[in-house]
């Protein structure tokens, strides 16, 4: 029985902390030569080489533009989130309020949700409003998914290498900006001090910058190669993994994630092993002009009806 509910809490835990691992990572990745030294904000991808400009020196901007996008501080959105997990194929109307992210279910393996459905979603939002301290809970488990980005990105001066893809710029269509596209894999230098970044000493990729806003549009990351967290007691992460993050600016200069997803198999607590297999999109993008409540989001929420 006491092996069951270590089993358990590693399960929550593991499954919150590799999404929000992978997450982190692009934005981690990319801020590796932030602790550097000497290094000069980039002008207008035109008016120079793409090639002359130190690899590092992109990830410097990104990074810090990464970092707003995190927190979106002032920025407030509604959107729908497709997500297909373990828990199955669900559909979510979400909103950004001031006090945080509040979200209702309103679609379930492609149909309308029955009565059924929608009462205990209905249910589980007014108890929310019941209890302050509900939704506090939920909020603190989003809170600690930044910390975890924010720490990764701390340490990560020397965690990667970057150089960059053949073929400078890149871009699909002739009327997109063009776009720097750098590898990236781990620095044979740098020791992990957390167990947490210890997963990325199995990680490499390429990501995508847009040229001339210096965001992050696209990243991709392998693991490559075995990863022992906890000297591989606590878990074991199995080479073969995939991550994948797309962004876009969603108004103005607020970019948000479109799409996400991640294959990993992890052995936790040396004996069961979880196959953590994710696909998350997002559209439909309104910016909220005048920031609500945590209790009005919910209000409208439930106010909207659902699809048919």
């Amino acid at each position: 029985m006491v092996l069951a509910m270590l089993e358990e809490r590693f399960r929550i835990r593991e499954s919150f902390s590799v999404r929000w691992l992978a997450l982190a990572a692009p934005l981690a990745l990319t801020c590796s030569a932030m602790a550097q030294g000497g290094v000069l904000p980039l002008k207008d991808y035109s008016d120079t080489s793409i090639q002359a400009v130190p690899p590092r020196t992109w990830a410097v901007e990104a990074a810090a533009n990464e970092l707003v996008a995190l927190h979106h501080i002032g920025s407030y959105l509604r959107y729908r989130m497709h997500v297909i997990d373990e828990k199955g194929d669900q559909m979510r109307d979400v909103i950004e309020s001031k006090d945080g992210t509040v979200a209702r279910l309103i679609m379930r393996n492609s149909r309308p949700l029955t009565d059924e459905e929608d009462q205990a979603e209905r249910q589980r939002l007014a108890d929310q409003l019941a209890s302050p301290s509900a939704f506090a809970k939920h909020i603190n488990k989003e809170e600690s998914g930044r910390k975890m980005a924010d720490d990764m990105i701390k340490l990560m001066p020397d965690a990667m290498i970057y150089t960059y893809a053949p073929g400078q710029p890149q871009s699909k269509s002739s009327s997109e900006t063009p776009q720097v596209v750098l590898d990236y894999k781990p620095n044979p230098k740098f020791s992990a001090p957390t167990t947490t970044s210890e997963a990325l000493s199995g990680l490499e990729g390429r990501m995508w910058i847009d040229a001339k806003t210096q965001q992050l549009v696209r990243m991709e990351g392998t693991i490559f190669q075995p990863v022992n967290l906890g000297w591989g007691m606590l878990a074991h992460i199995y080479p073969g993994g995939r991550l994948v993050l797309e962004q876009t600016n969603a108004s103005g200069q607020r970019w948000i994630f479109t799409h996400f997803s991640q294959q990993v198999s992890v052995r936790a607590l040396m004996v069961k092993t979880l196959n953590v297999k994710t696909n998350v999109d997002a559209a439909e993008f309104q910016t909220l002009l005048d920031p609500l409540r945590y209790q009005d989001a919910i209000h409208v929420l439930l106010d909207t009806p659902l699809p048919r």
